[in-house]
């Protein structure tokens, strides 16, 4: 027998709980009658309170007596009319258990009351204060990043004046680019890099989609696996016309057709990393400096800074880094961002680098963090730089 105690007269749901078998009912009009049973919670084992009464609503008489129901461990529901997704995540966040319709049955109620009361144990036994703290560098690789970074800089500054009057000559704006990347713990930072296209490269993004190279691969991948499933299907009715195919399901049990099911995983399938091939929007003295990694130069500023490291996993677009939040990928932000990498060193020239492959390159440098590793990868990209593909 679960034992409820409801505030409030007006919904449906009361005399539905109230004739209930499994639901041993305490019902109070208003705030004053929930303060006057306060003596009765421990014997409770949930509160739900309508939320448009007189004096004070359920969302209310929980910011109220909060501490009190926590220290029973005692779950709060509340019965309104308004479900609205930011209402229901401001109640959720504030700590209320669970949210119902006025229509809801009383089955589900009584059903999942033992339920509500162990994730709310749960809840309160671990929580505890968490003090966040920002990735450091170590020592010796911060001392290798300075050192490295200085030294480069020094020694490739007449490159880079005359590739600054170069840039200058082709095309107007400013010598360098900047841009807010994701680094390490998602952290966002001014990325510096020599300017390589023309002024409006960033707008023209959403018009160039149907180039982007992941994208198109994704979408080859979906019509191949589309006619795989085609073909098979057909060789099934043919060998047995009575068998009947799996059906598929959504998360909430309503069933998906086939149609449904291949734009979902074409959905899926859509490419997080941008690439074009013969990009357009690149500049002549562009290309070169992408070709020859020139235009990557200033961010030994970003490692003098310490906002990157010489080696690490390159810092995303924050339109690339929203979509790296799973526990699959976020993994390769617990590394520092890097200028060279070991997916760079790896792929690069190589046509045949996926998007999968590429982050799970990331990935799997974040698990070997290294001084020695890093030197290792900054010998082995020396000749990957005269490589023909630019990454």
């Amino acid at each position: 027998m679960k034992k409820i105690l409801y505030i409030g007269n007006q919904s449906s749901l009361l005399p539905n709980l109230q004739q209930h078998a499994d639901v041993d009912l305490l019902q109070v009009d208003n705030v004053v009658g929930f303060h006057n049973s306060l003596y009765l919670l421990p014997d409770m084992d949930l509160v739900i309170s309508e939320n448009k009464m007189k004096g004070m609503g359920g969302s209310q008489i929980f910011d109220k007596y909060a501490e009190t129901l926590n220290a029973q461990k005692l779950p709060f529901a509340i019965v309104s009319h308004n479900l609205e997704t930011n209402t229901r995540l401001n109640w959720l966040n504030a700590g209320i258990s669970e949210l119902y319709r006025h229509e809801i049955d009383a089955d589900s109620v009584a059903n999942r009351v033992v339920f509500l009361r162990e994730m709310l144990e749960a809840k309160l036994s671990t929580t505890k204060k968490v003090v966040m703290k920002d990735y450091q560098i170590p020592v010796s690789k911060r001392v290798f990043d300075i050192a490295v970074a200085g030294f480069a800089l020094l020694m490739a500054s007449p490159v880079m004046i005359l590739t600054a009057i170069a840039i200058k000559i082709e095309s107007k704006g400013p010598i360098w680019y900047v841009s807010k990347r994701v680094g390490t713990g998602y952290k966002v930072f001014d990325f510096y890099k020599l300017r390589s296209m023309y002024m409006d490269a960033d707008t023209r993004v959403k018009d160039m989609k149907h180039l982007n190279q992941y994208s198109i691969d994704a979408e080859k991948e979906e019509e191949e696996e589309e006619e795989e499933e085609v073909t098979a299907a057909e060789t099934k009715s043919k060998s047995s016309p009575s068998d009947q195919s799996p059906t598929l399901i959504y998360k909430d049990g309503k069933p998906m057709s086939e149609e449904e099911y291949l734009e979902y995983k074409k959905k899926q399938s859509a490419g997080t990393f941008v690439k074009f091939k013969d990009d357009p929007r690149v500049t002549k003295v562009g290309k070169f400096i992408r070709n020859t990694s020139i235009d990557e130069l200033p961010q030994l500023i970003n490692v003098l800074k310490g906002d990157m490291s010489i080696v690490g996993n390159r810092p995303l677009p924050l339109y690339e880094a929203e979509q790296l939040t799973s526990d699959d990928w976020g993994e390769r932000f617990l590394a520092p961002a890097g200028i060279t990498g070991l997916w760079q060193v790896m792929k690069r020239g190589k046509g045949d680098m996926s998007e999968e492959e590429r982050k799970g390159l990331d990935n799997q440098y974040a698990r070997k963090v290294s001084l020695w590793n890093d030197i290792r990868l900054v010998l082995k990209t020396i000749p990957a730089l005269f490589q023909k593909e630019n990454v």
